[in-house]
C-alpha cells in the first residue's frame, strides 16, 4: 500500500510550503487556536489556481466541540457547495450528537452534499466515547478517511488503539494517523501501528509555520 502524508495547514505560507513539497495533499483551514476551522475561500481559489496537488478543506464553523446549532449547521452546508464549486479536492467535518455520538443524519447530509468528493472525518472521532464503534459508524455513512489519534490527544498515547483500528478496519476505510506526528515520531508509529496514512502540522517545536525540510524528513521515514 502507498504510503500517504497530509499535511495540515492554517494559514497561506504554510500552504504554500506544503504545495511545493514533497507531501501528498495539504488539509486547509483557519484558526490554529481553535484547531482549525473553515478558511477564507478568496486564499483558497488562490492556492488552486496556483498549485495542482490536492487540497482538503476543513468544514467546520468554530471552535470548540463539535455539537452545532442549526446556524452553524447550515453554514456547514452552505461552506460545503462554495467550496465544491471552487474546486475542493475533499473535505474534513465530523459533527457529534449529544453524548459526543457520531451524529447520523447531519453528517449524512454533508456527505450527501459533497457528492463523489472524498472527505475525512477529523479527530472530533477522538471525543467519542468508543472509538471503534464510532469508526464502524463512520463506514456505514461512507467516510473516505478518518483522522485520529486513537482516543488520546496525541497518535503516541493512543498508539494501541491505533493498530486495532488499522488491523480491523483499513480495509474499508483510511486511517489517517495524527495528533504530534513528527519526523522523530512517525517511522515508530508506522512500524508499530501498520499506518501508512499521515497527518502532520509539520511544525518544528518554537516555530510559526510548515518546514519544508521537516516534510521531507516525514516523507522520508515513511517511504
Amino acid at each position: 500500500m502507498e504510503n500517504l502524508l497530509e499535511i495540515a495547514c492554517f494559514e497561506m505560507t504554510s500552504a504554500e510550503t506544503a504545495l511545493r513539497s514533497v507531501a501528498d495533499r495539504i488539509e486547509f483551514c483557519a484558526g490554529q487556536s481553535l484547531g482549525g476551522i473553515t478558511p477564507n475561500i478568496d486564499e483558497f481559489r488562490y492556492l488552486k489556481s496556483h498549485y495542482s496537488k490536492p487540497i482538503f478543506v476543513m468544514i467546520r464553523p468554530k471552535g470548540g466541540g463539535f455539537l452545532y446549532s442549526d446556524e452553524d449547521f447550515l453554514r456547514m452546508k452552505n461552506s460545503i457547495v462554495e467550496f465544491k464549486n471552487a474546486g475542493a479536492d475533499g473535505f474534513v467535518f465530523g459533527v457529534l450528537s449529544h453524548g459526543n455520538i457520531v451524529d447520523m443524519q447531519r453528517n449524512r447530509e454533508l456527505l450527501a452534499l459533497a457528492e463523489e468528493k472524498p472527505c475525512t472525518f477529523h479527530r472530533a472521532i477522538d471525543r467519542t466515547p468508543d472509538v471503534e464503534k464510532s469508526v464502524g459508524k463512520l463506514i456505514e455513512l461512507g467516510f473516505r478517511n478518518v483522522l485520529t489519534s486513537g482516543g488520546e490527544d496525541a497518535a503516541m498515547k493512543g498508539r494501541d488503539v491505533l493498530k486495532t483500528l488499522v488491523e480491523r478496519y483499513s480495509h474499508r476505510i483510511n486511517i489517517l494517523v495524527g495528533g504530534g506526528v513528527r519526523s522523530g515520531n512517525i517511522r515508530e508509529l508506522k512500524d508499530f501501528t501498520g499506518a501508512w496514512n499521515f497527518h502532520s502540522s509539520a511544525i518544528p517545536s518554537y516555530e510559526t509555520y510548515a518546514n519544508e525540510d521537516e516534510i521531507m524528513r516525514l516523507k522520508a521515514e515513511i517511504s
